[in-house]
């Protein structure tokens, strides 16, 4: 069962149209973004993109919490190139995603690359939202 928010930090209002052949843009103006077909050719983004952008900044500020919880400090150049892959399971019937989360924390041990990947995994909003639903994986690089 979800757990429901104690207290609301922020709220992102957006507008969609015609799915993945429409528009979609926030309530502020930040975000205004045409959206296409994954391989399609057309111009725009896709769902997958932005689902990977948006986890791999979160993912990015949780691995500071974590480093704050365990005494590590995150290296300022810190980068995460996200693979988040759109594909078919039982047997053809419906949609899934598999994420792949490869994470450059440069000047740090691998010890302390694991414990900050662990426990950003246990705290960042994206991963528990899909816990148990989309094959997560890390690559340390």
């Amino acid at each position: 069962m979800a757990k429901q928010l104690e207290e609301v930090l922020y709220t992102a209002n957006t507008h969609t149209t015609s799915g993945r052949d429409g528009t979609g843009r926030s309530s502020d103006g930040a975000l205004d973004v045409q959206l296409s077909p994954p391989g399609s050719g057309k111009p725009g983004t896709n769902p997958e993109q932005l689902f990977a952008v948006g986890y791999s900044a979160c993912f990015m500020g949780a691995m500071k919490r974590a480093g704050a919880a365990h005494g590590i400090a995150v290296p300022n150049d810190v980068a995460i190139d996200a693979s988040v892959s759109l594909g078919k399971v039982d047997g053809g019937a419906n949609f899934a995603l598999g994420v792949v989360l490869a994470v450059s924390l440069p000047g740090l041990s691998e010890e302390e690359k694991r414990t900050l990947v662990a426990g950003a995994h246990q705290m960042c909003p994206y991963s528990r939202a899909i816990k148990d639903n989309v094959d997560v994986r890390f690559e340390m690089v």
